[in-house]
């Protein structure tokens, strides 16, 4: 640790070093992770490596910088779009003179319909079935793209905006790199372009001097992997980097917001931490077992461990704010001798052991070792082998897991987080796998329905219905949801007002920039 440490000084004051008046254009961040993994944004769904991929692609919309709710769609690759009366048919006329990265040629509908077919195809991406309702992507001239779906949607805009699939790459790159390539050196066309990559140490990025919205005032991103907390904040403190997200704790807010020179930020959308179920393996595959796991779980404790100003109880299978979200949910109440009835009753009176895979991230972590203590005190031991970020999402996606600890913020339509977690085209290990680790399915057809309905209360009607059969089934035990919390030191401007970011990490924009 001592060695690493000092390397990373060395790195840092090397990066920063400079004529001693001149501005500084190095913008170093922190990040808690060993990795950030594959750096393809149609393959990459780990908060570490979302911040990053977004400041080096687009979508053909954007939610503007510093928001995070669908009413702030504004244009971003594309200029413009209209739709047909019945949702069907999309089209979306293209800026003109988008630069790829690296040389590579003019951004045109060529590009954007190899982005959105890449992002529904299973093998080249990790969001394909939130393209399923797609039926063909057209270039219809150079500037103009046509969508066609299958049946109307509720959230277009958020199939094709700088987050998950929605983010464009270029064509020319993507092929001549091949998958594995292109996961280690990404084109795009947002303002910064990948530089350079070193596994378990640094991703460095430099200014896309042909931005569309004009040349970054920031020269140079190096995005650091530092998972260790105590690491982070000395860095912050001694000017090592400029920006890490933050600790998820009262304690870290309240003192990292008193120490001069810093600024602490919390930010939506919320993740929302959920212990889903894997209702295929015993003993969770009894409905008493999994009835007794809701019921050892106490929500306000949790919230009051992990700080009352910085999350909330989750209200709900889908968190709190979505449109569509059923604010009043009948979750199970918090009740251990009820918890340890329903054992004795499921044929477990001397309790039960689950195993769980889980990520080493420190705040993920820290929850989880809190919601294993609630557990034990109703008879129920769980059994934590912890693995780093990468390989916690990889091992959860091949099944390896009785208990899944997810942290997740998604587009804020219910849809989206109801069609991912528990419809049944999800499930992992299927065909179209997403991130279904419980098997739910009890609640398709109410999904099904509500994605074509035109209705907005007979939708939102359904979906509430959705989430009502879900909790009954206890698919999945929701718990907690956290805000996004960053620090950064004064001295950076980064050109708009953080209110929210869908990438669960401030937007580093063509006018990011340091002010001294």
């Amino acid at each position: 640790m001592r060695k690493t440490w000092l390397l990373g000084g060395a790195m840092a004051a090397l990066l920063c070093a400079g004529p001693a008046l001149a501005q500084k254009t190095t913008l170093v961040v922190g990040m808690q992770t060993q990795d950030a993994g594959v750096l393809d944004p149609h393959l990459n769904s780990g908060t570490p490596g979302k911040a990053l991929l977004n400041w080096m692609f687009n979508g053909l919309v954007r939610i503007k910088p510093g928001q995070a709710s669908p009413d702030q769609i504004e244009p971003d690759i594309a200029e413009s779009w209209t739709s047909s009366p019945d949702g069907k048919e999309w089209t979306f006329k293209l800026r003109q003179g988008v630069q790829c990265h690296h040389d590579g040629g003019e951004f045109t509908s060529e590009d954007a319909v190899y982005s959105l077919n890449r992002a529904a195809n299973k093998d080249s991406s990790t969001f394909s079935s939130d393209y399923a309702a797609f039926d063909k992507v057209e270039a219809v001239d150079k500037y103009t793209v046509k969508i066609t779906l299958k049946n109307a949607i509720p959230s277009l805009l958020g199939q094709v905006m700088n987050y998950h699939g929605g983010n464009m790459v270029c064509k020319k790159a993507a092929e001549a790199l091949g998958k594995d390539g292109f996961g280690k050196k990404p084109a795009g066309t947002g303002p910064f372009m990948f530089a350079e990559y070193v596994p378990q140490q640094y991703v460095k990025l430099v200014a896309n001097p042909k931005y569309f919205r004009g040349e970054p005032k920031l020269k140079e991103i190096i995005y650091r992997f530092i998972p260790s907390d105590a690491a982070r904040d000395l860095a912050l403190q001694a000017g090592e980097i400029d920006l890490m997200i933050g600790r998820q704790e009262q304690a870290w807010v309240d003192r990292t917001a008193k120490t001069a020179g810093l600024k602490v930020v919390a930010f939506g959308p919320a993740e929302m931490s959920v212990i889903h179920l894997n209702m295929t393996q015993p003993p969770l595959d009894n409905i008493k077992v999994r009835q007794a796991i809701a019921h050892a779980i106490n929500r306000a404790g949790i919230q009051q461990f992990r700080g009352p100003a910085i999350s909330r109880q989750a209200v709900s299978v889908v968190p709190s704010g979505y449109f569509g979200t059923h604010e009043t949910a009948p979750l199970l109440p918090h009740d251990v001798n009820k918890a340890k009835a329903l054992l004795t009753e499921a044929g477990f009176p001397n309790g039960i052991t689950l195993k769980a895979i889980h990520t080493t991230l420190p705040g993920m972590m820290g929850f989880m070792e809190a919601v294993q203590a609630q557990l034990k005190r109703a008879g129920i031991n769980l059994d934590i082998t912890p693995v780093e970020h990468p390989t916690f999402h990889q091992q959860i996606r091949q099944d390896l897991s009785q208990v899944v600890h997810f942290q997740a913020a998604r587009f804020p339509i219910a849809d989206v987080y109801l069609t991912q977690f528990f419809h049944s085209r999800s499930i992992v290990k299927t065909p179209t796998a997403v991130t279904n680790f419980s098997h739910c399915k009890v609640a398709d057809a109410e999904i099904d329905a509500a994605r074509t309905e035109q209705d907005k209360a007979k939708q939102v009607a359904l979906w509430k219905t959705a989430q009502e059969k879900i909790i009954a089934e206890v698919c999945a035990v929701p718990v907690n949801e956290m805000l996004m919390l960053w620090a950064y030191r004064d001295n950076l401007d980064l050109g708009y007002e953080l209110k929210g970011s869908l990438n669960l990490g401030p937007p580093v924009t063509e006018n990011t920039r340091f002010t001294r």
